[in-house]
């Protein structure tokens, strides 16, 4: 196998593998907080809405140390053992109980910095300046299609149910613990990729004894260097321009991803459909997203503007959808009791607008992330783990602040903030690739990103 062909192997199983791992994990969190108000369990007084703030919230305070962690165990490992912490906090929805609940939203938090770092890592040390924009494309809509699978699960195992009883809970939750397991896995199957670059070999053979005897010293000081590349990070122009469109996927990533459904299945206006609809609302999230990804990651190579209109196509599919919604969704839905609401928008609820809803916060999610990860990888391929982190690092907690405010904001306010804050990061992502192309155009050719 050549080298590119290695490449791209690994590009591919890393995306099977997060397909696997979100299939779980993306399904639990889009019916964790409508499971949690159907237990039986009277002991048990979680919040799906404070278990994902706890988690993003650990997540963007972890991500300080995941660029040292990844530096010394390597992005393989890192991606295995946090694998296997995701497959822990599911398994805690067979039978679950307050301590476990949250004590395991903490180390997923955790375990979700160094996750994604590595992955970061591993994007782009098996890409180049020519296939960075198509690789994110073949990562993102593979993992993304891990919404379609586990939702078309929930779709038909709830199909006509208005009450999620224990026996329904523990086999959809024992289903996805084995999917996380496999995902898991799949990470041993990267293989490390190969340099064609004869003298690094050389070089790298005749310092093979030397490496050995202070492998100690030189993991320490790679952990060192990692941290302080990313507090440096932190500051520049460019990171802190993107830091607000990142802030908005984070924003966006709450509703889509733990909001959205909520409110679907407290509409009690949808009748015996509403608990079902959660599950394809969840796919067609998953289609808007495969489409995006795909689509727009394999016709990036070609794309003679950049990336800025994906963006914009991004934040004007969102501004529709935050409408429609509007429109549709009674206000209060997002908050609901158990009993659900009988309220009604500024139309009889349709179950069909809101599953478009769906498709379209997930078309608009895939441009917005296609192209940040396309332009972190560009601008910082030769230090890609603290630039990552740093994404993740802005995004989880923009993710918490709002998880933690899903549990009092009525939806028209959620709507409002989302519109802002996106409205800003529209314009702080034309900003930074204005600048990369005038950046590039003086080296490399940035047209064929």
């Amino acid at each position: 196998m050549s080298p590119k062909s290695k490449k791209l192997f690994n590009i591919i199983v890393l995306g099977i593998a997060f397909m696997f791992m979100f299939t779980a994990f993306q399904t639990c969190g889009n019916v964790a907080q409508t499971v949690i108000t159907n237990l039986n369990n009277t002991n048990f007084h979680g919040s799906g809405y404070t278990s994902m703030a706890i988690i993003y919230g650990v997540f963007s305070a972890s991500n300080l140390i995941s660029p040292s962690v990844v530096a010394v165990v390597g992005p393989q490992l890192s991606m295995f053992v946090s694998g296997l912490f995701y497959s822990i906090y599911i398994a805690v929805f067979i039978q679950p109980f307050t301590w476990s609940f949250y004590t395991a939203s903490v180390f997923i938090g955790i375990a979700a910095a160094v996750l994604w770092t590595a992955q970061g890592n591993c994007l782009t040390i098996n890409s180049d300046e020519n296939t960075i924009g198509r690789n994110s494309g073949i990562f993102w809509a593979l993992l993304q299609s891990s919404l379609f699978f586990g939702n078309l699960y929930i779709y038909f195992a709830w199909r006509g149910k208005t009450h999620i009883s224990e026996s329904d809970r523990r086999t959809v939750f024992i289903a996805l613990t084995v999917f996380s397991l496999v995902g898991t896995f799949l990470f041993f199957l990267i293989r490390k990729p190969e340099e064609s670059n004869t003298l690094e070999e050389e070089v790298s053979s005749t310092d093979e004894s030397i490496v050995d005897n202070s492998s100690v010293q030189s993991k320490a000081t790679r952990a060192v260097d990692a941290f302080k590349r990313s507090i440096k990070l932190y500051f520049t122009k460019e990171i802190l321009l993107l830091s607000v469109t990142t802030a908005y996927t984070g924003l966006e990533l709450t509703f889509f991803s733990g909001v959205y459904g909520t409110c679907i299945g407290a509409v009690n206006r949808f009748g015996t459909e509403e608990k079902s609809l959660i599950g394809l609302s969840g796919i067609f999230i998953g289609i808007g997203e495969i489409l995006g990804g795909g689509f727009f990651g394999l016709v990036n190579k070609d794309n003679r503007f950049g990336r800025n209109p994906v963006v914009m196509l991004g934040i004007v599919v969102h501004f529709i959808a935050f409408y429609l919604i509007f429109y549709n969704i009674p206000n209060d839905a997002p908050i609901a009791s158990f009993e659900g609401t009988d309220n009604s928008a500024y139309m009889n609820p349709s179950k069909e607008l809101a599953i478009l809803c769906s498709f379209l916060l997930g078309l608009g999610d895939s441009c917005f992330n296609t192209q940040l990860l396309s332009i972190l990888g560009f601008l910082y391929s030769e230090d890609s783990a603290p630039a990552f982190a740093v994404f993740k690092f802005v995004q989880s907690i923009c993710a918490a602040i709002a998880f933690f405010y899903s549990n009092y904001l009525l939806l028209q306010w959620q709507l409002l903030i989302m519109a802002v804050v996106g409205f800003f990061g529209t314009i702080s992502f034309f900003t930074v690739e204005w600048e990369a192309a005038a950046f590039v155009a003086r080296g490399s050719d940035y047209r064929s990103i």
